[in-house]
């Protein structure tokens, strides 16, 4: 009895965690999640790889040149507030989600 009795609890303990899991992966990571500052440097890499689109084969120097100083503009932004504050993990998910967006149309 004492071994069905543990059974039974093992399979809810297993059944609780594996639904958890299953809900934190199918939950999507929405941007009110974010915080101001990462807020901010998506806008920036938004806007940065939007240009980058615009002009995939092109060498910095075939840009135009309002283009060209927009885009240096914000690459210096990235790097500055962004990649140099920001944590890893922080900026891999931005990069992804710019992806994600650009891709998918937003």
């Amino acid at each position: 009895m004492a071994s069905i009795l543990l059974l039974a609890i093992g399979i809810a303990v297993a059944t609780a965690l594996m639904a958890s899991v299953a809900i934190q992966f199918l939950t999507p990571i929405t941007d009110s999640e974010l915080s101001p500052l990462e807020k901010n440097c998506q806008q920036i890499a938004n806007e940065g790889y939007r240009i980058h689109a615009i002009y995939p084969n092109s060498n910095p120097d075939e840009l135009p040149v309002d283009d060209f100083k927009r885009l240096i503009y914000l690459d210096e932004l990235w790097i500055t507030e962004c990649v140099n504050v920001l944590p890893t993990e922080s900026i891999f998910s931005i990069v992804n989600n710019v992806e994600r967006d650009f891709f998918s149309g937003e």
